[in-house]
């Protein structure tokens, strides 16, 4: 049952590895039937209805009966994926044409040169063609796409390493990385901890410690971009307070001492100047939010807290080009955050892989939930929340 399955995400990434938005779909292949397609579209839509979600592109073939779902989510947000077939009489064609003038933009999944040259109106429903990287009409429909009014933005899919990713920036275009975590990238030297990760890293082994915010303070001046960009992050997440945070001090005295970590955590995966990959980054943030969402209900705050940590540093050896047991000889961290890193085990590591399974499309979500007795529903309402939380800090 459709109701039984669980989300799974697709990053669009520009040549420059920032995230333009998510392709949604069901892990283990797109909907295979209209159930399916309608509890997808439903579940997008409820969570829309209240929570920004950014640029999402949906299938919702065939377009007649995606309609009446699609009327509550905010259509300049939702690219809505369509086939030629879905175009070939005119009750779709209607129907598409309904969906553009709300506002939606329609998508291309299966074009080809002769489609899209074949009707001037067609081509003006459309504001993305997706094309294979082997797609042998994908020059002139390049070039097609550039000269269309309004130009048409081509996007290629599925970029499954970073070879595939690199001829698709070389042609100035943007892909969709299915499986943007599980492709580690290649330093062309072996990578080192460099002084600005030290700095944090001492940072937050004096805030495991408790140490006097006066000494965090002393520390922190060190690096005045470090200081500019940890309240920044602060500033950007929503934490109910309506006052700005402007000092460490502030920031201890209304957050307190957890918060402050989880912050230190972020700027620690961008210290890589040499490879930095805002791709990367914004994936660490959903895993480590939707790790800590995840384990709220079943763990103390303190725990549940512990858990977004555990989700950053998950993915910090790709970001920092080192291994992650360099990085943990660094720093003092719980032990139940270390077995979750290390092997996946101890009480946060089942946390973990299950956010994990949900960045795969074959991935073993239901197997890993069922152990935590956690539903579906749950799983991609709190995937939902955890893009939504994301894309709200300020990088």
């Amino acid at each position: 049952m459709s109701e039984d399955k669980y989300l799974v995400r697709a990053p669009l990434l520009d040549p420059k590895q920032q995230v333009l938005g998510y392709k949604l779909g069901w892990q283990k292949g797109l909907p295979s039937g209209e159930t399916d397609l309608d509890h997808l579209l439903a579940l997008v839509a409820e969570r829309a209805s209240d929570t920004p979600l950014g640029r999402l592109f949906l299938d919702a073939r065939p377009a007649r009966r995606s309609a009446e779902t699609l009327q509550t989510m905010a259509p300049p947000d939702t690219v809505l994926v369509l086939n030629r077939a879905d175009l070939a009489d005119g009750d779709d064609v209607a129907a598409a044409t309904t969906l553009r003038e709300h506002g939606f933009s329609l998508a291309i999944g299966d074009a080809d040169l002769a489609f899209l040259e074949s009707s001037e109106s067609l081509l003006a429903l459309l504001s993305h063609v997706e094309l294979g990287l082997d797609h042998p009409d994908l020059t002139t429909i390049s070039s097609l796409a550039v000269h269309t009014q309004p130009p048409l933005a081509v996007v290629l899919t599925p970029c499954q390493d970073w070879a595939a990713f690199d001829a698709c920036a070389a042609l100035g275009l943007s892909g969709f990385f299915g499986n943007l975590c599980l492709a580690p990238r290649k330093q062309n030297q072996p990578g080192e901890l460099g002084p600005q990760t030290v700095l944090i890293l001492q940072l937050m082994q004096m805030v495991q410690e408790n140490a006097d915010v006066r000494h965090l303070e002393k520390l922190l001046k060190r690096d005045a971009v470090l200081s500019y960009k940890l309240f920044r992050y602060i500033n950007s997440a929503s934490f109910g307070i309506e006052v700005e945070i402007q000092s460490l001090r502030h920031a201890v005295a209304m957050l307190g001492y957890t918060p402050l970590f989880r912050w230190l955590s972020l700027l620690l995966a961008m210290t890589n100047t040499v490879s930095f990959s805002p791709a990367l980054l914004q994936a660490a943030i959903v895993r480590g939010r939707l790790t800590e969402l995840l384990g709220q209900d079943l763990l103390s705050r303190g725990e549940s807290e512990d858990l977004f940590v555990v989700g950053m540093f998950s993915l910090l050896g790709q970001m920092l080009g080192v291994p992650i047991t360099e990085v943990l000889s660094q720093i003092v961290l719980p032990d139940a955050i270390v077995q979750a890193l290390i092997s996946r085990g101890g009480k946060y590591g089942p946390f973990l892989s299950l956010t994990e399974a949900c960045e795969r499309e074959d991935g073993c979500s239901a197997d890993l939930a069922d152990a935590l007795f956690v539903t579906a529903k749950r799983v991609n309402d709190a995937h939902l929340l955890a893009l939504a939380w994301a894309q709200n800090i300020k990088l």
